[in-house]
């Protein structure tokens, strides 16, 4: 018994996974074998992909006598022959659903990665393993191809989708010839050209006349001290300046000395709270010369090709108070806890950065820079700051392990908005209950106790989890909606 050819894609906005539907259901239809094709549309904001199934049976249809064949609109596990992801997250969900078979399925899937936002949400680094993902396909698909898709569809000046599609028809799995789909593009007609390139690279690669592009090496992380100090004091000289960078060198002298563990750990954490998130940093980083070049680059426009880049922003109470002075932006902060006014006047705006008057008026944000130190937000930040490093040198004085389970706790600092209120709440209700409140003089039992409501704060910024470690609820300042 002839079966159909079930083939399933997994593609995220942007990057044509119905326009390969739209090649594939062409190539066989030209072909004459029937086929047919459904889609899902996917969540927004990363958190899935928009997914087609078709299903291709490989049989001409002026062979089968009149009849038809019924095909099925929707996938089932252990029934895919042809699974396919633009990113590679994408094909752990498809082997987590069991869409992926050592019996029958081929994988193609491209290595590079675009964060979910499951993995952006979690206070810690909440990126999944890569090397895991790839190593599963390796196991569990009967036949996998995998490599950067992306970066090869950008050498092509195309989208991945044509990289994909031609990875698809190089495995040998599609019961379509390489004219056949190539027609296709061609058929299509705008960016025809560009694609045929990108279909060509991922058909001969897949076909193993042409070697897969290099994986790069992964970021590597400075661990030590040598390596963290210059890029911390880098860091800090672009974020506020060379005065900023000699305060940073200065608060880390009692620790240098020390445990060299102890003194990482703090480097680390206190240059990436120095330089904490807010409206000045955030409008420099959206006007660089350098963003709107990658920005280019990672949507392949030509010299000629304008791009249009518009940034969407919510301002409101807070982001307003964090740049008055002082003691004024205090009594509005405390107004707003006490009314629940925190998020009540957040205003969206669209602004295009790319054009003359967005630029200058986002730009003219980041020009603020100078009044940073006279902020509310800075003096707030850096009061914080000091308690933190007075606890750590005083647990050093005590025992190197316990200190460093202290500077730990600078994970939960991060943000801004709801995450960092949550993550300010959470660190301190850590530090009272458990570093200047101890329950045991046991060194070694609150060095444990630290970690383990840590871990629970990091997994579950909500708080729910840190109160359960605590043994009493975790309170921050949620805002109450009026009305």
């Amino acid at each position: 018994m002839t079966n159909p050819i079930t083939i399933l894609i997994a593609a995220l906005g942007g990057e044509g996974g119905g326009v390969m539907a739209d090649w594939l259901m062409e190539a066989a239809t030209a072909t004459g074998l029937p086929a047919q094709a459904t889609s899902i549309p996917g969540v927004a904001q990363r958190t899935g992909a928009t997914t087609y199934y078709l299903e291709i049976f490989p049989q001409e249809r002026k062979s089968l006598g009149g009849k038809e064949p019924v095909l099925s609109l929707t996938p089932s596990p252990g029934n895919v022959d042809i699974m396919v992801a633009s990113e590679l997250v994408e094909a752990g969900r498809a082997m987590i659903n069991g869409y992926v078979s050592p019996e029958r399925t081929t994988l193609i899937a491209s290595t590079h990665r675009i964060y979910a936002t499951a993995e952006k949400m979690q206070m810690a680094d909440g990126r999944f393993d890569s090397d895991k993902v790839v190593a599963a396909g390796g196991q569990l698909a009967k036949k996998a191809v995998m490599f950067d898709m992306r970066k090869l569809a950008q050498e092509s000046g195309t989208v991945i989708n044509a990289v994909l599609f031609g990875a698809m028809a190089g495995s040998g799995v599609l019961p379509l010839s390489r004219e056949a789909c190539e027609a296709a593009i061609l058929k299509a007609g705008r960016g025809a050209e560009a694609s045929l390139r990108g279909f060509a690279a991922g058909f001969e690669i897949a076909a193993g006349s042409r070697p897969a592009p290099g994986q790069p090496p992964a970021p590597k992380r400075a661990t030590s001290l040598d390596e963290i100090l210059p890029l911390a004091e880098q860091r800090l000289r672009d974020y506020q300046g060379e005065r900023y960078a000699e305060i940073y060198g200065e608060r880390m002298k009692p620790f240098l000395a020390g445990d060299a563990r102890v003194a990482a750990a703090v480097a680390r954490h206190l240059a990436t709270w120095m330089a904490y998130e807010d409206i000045i940093r955030v409008a420099d980083l959206k006007t660089r010369s350098s963003r709107f070049q990658r920005i280019r680059r990672e949507v392949a426009a030509k010299d000629d090709e304008p791009v249009v880049v518009i940034d969407f922003l919510k301002p409101g109470v807070e982001e307003f108070s964090s740049l008055l002075p002082y003691g004024l932006g205090k009594r509005v902060i405390q107004w707003a806890e006490r009314n629940g006014k925190l998020d009540a006047y957040n205003v969206g705006m669209h602004i295009r950065t790319s054009g003359i008057f967005g630029y200058a008026l986002v730009r003219s944000l980041a020009w603020l820079k100078p009044w940073r130190p006279y902020s509310y937000r800075y003096h707030e930040e850096q009061q914080l700051m000091e308690r933190w490093l007075s606890l750590v040198a005083e647990a050093a004085r005590r025992d190197a392990a316990l200190a460093f389970e202290v500077a730990e706790c600078a994970r939960l600092i991060k943000g801004y908005g709801e995450t960092h209120r949550r993550g300010k709440a959470n660190f301190l209700a850590i530090v009272d209950a458990l570093v200047e409140n101890p329950a045991t003089a046991d060194v070694s039992e609150q060095r444990k106790a630290i970690r383990t409501a840590r871990d629970a704060a990091l997994a579950d910024p909500e708080g729910k989890a840190l109160g359960s470690a605590l043994g009493k609820p975790v309170v921050w300042m949620k805002p109450v909606k009026s009305g």
